[in-house]
């Protein structure tokens, strides 16, 4: 053997190991659970396939409708508004020079807070008065309180809200390298030309932090889409909020699976989720790179 052949040889020996416990954790699960959705399972008795019957009962059932506009509004809220936050803090905080490494953690400890923890907090904040900070703040300056958490308005934007903040910190962080990486040469010719903050903005910022971007948008859009952890400590006492006004998706799948123990028609849930998050990743990834 040559010694390229042996190097090869080698190298595919030991990707071998990584490749095979992946494909073992990742495909195989996925490969059954497209195969359990096709089966009527209890977990008490052997599966029996029953092919296509989960799909029509669930394209069928208004509740999945519901749920999935639910799972929408979170990503149609939830993902632009968390950029454009991210992006403009990140922007005046790369200039600041001050406690910058101190701010910059304090943004982006909310990130390592446990997902639960935090949203018990917010949900102590949206109680109504004497118990609620935001009421209190509202009752100082005369406004009534609002039900925020009982509400089947303002329920889902009160989960957003906290969802946007849970994941603020990273997004902020992954803008501040965006923008570090960028030369300093282009500013500086930028400004010996005679252009603004504006225009550099526009024409050298967000075009050079177009990778940045795209990896946010999709991470962000797979995050709020696979909403779970806020919704659910969030409405502990009657789940997915009044009359499932904050449940997504992935609660739908939870309750199927684990209070009702329908397990095939929770995975053919899961499987219209997965489709869901890889034609929308894939779309964006294809519309951002085409322009």
């Amino acid at each position: 053997m040559s010694l390229r052949s042996k190097r090869v040889l080698w190298a595919w020996s030991f990707l071998a190991v990584p490749i095979v416990f992946y494909v073992m954790i990742r495909f195989y699960p996925t490969l059954q659970a497209f195969r359990i959705s096709f089966t009527d399972w209890d977990l008490l008795k052997p599966p029996t396939y029953i092919w296509f019957d989960n799909y029509v009962r669930l394209f069928a059932d208004p509740a999945f409708w519901k749920v999935l506009r639910n799972t929408f509004a979170y990503l149609v809220i939830g993902t632009p508004v968390s950029l454009v936050l991210a992006f403009a803090i990140a922007w005046y905080l790369d200039r600041v020079r001050l406690m910058h490494g101190f701010i910059r953690a304090l943004y982006f400890l909310p990130f390592l807070t446990t997902a639960a923890a935090m949203a018990w907090v917010w949900r102590w904040f949206y109680q109504p008065v004497p118990i609620g900070v935001i009421n209190d703040a509202l009752a100082l300056l005369g406004i009534p309180q609002q039900p925020f958490l009982r509400s089947t308005t303002q329920a889902l934007p009160a989960v957003t809200v906290t969802a946007i903040w849970a994941g603020l910190g990273f997004q902020i962080i992954i803008f501040l390298a965006g923008l570090r990486a960028i030369p300093q040469t282009y500013y500086e010719a930028a400004r010996i030309d005679g252009l603004g903050e504006w225009a550099i903005l526009r024409k050298i910022t967000l075009p050079l932090l177009k990778p940045t971007t795209i990896f946010l948008v999709v991470f962000s859009s797979i995050g709020f889409l696979r909403i779970f952890d806020q919704v659910y400590n969030m409405t502990t006492n009657d789940p997915g909020g009044p009359l499932g006004s904050t449940k997504p998706l992935v609660l739908m799948i939870y309750q199927t699976a684990f209070s009702s123990y329908d397990m095939g028609y929770a995975t053919a849930q899961t499987v219209v989720l997965f489709l869901i998050l890889l034609v929308i990743s894939l779309a964006q990834l294809w519309l951002l790179r085409a322009r």
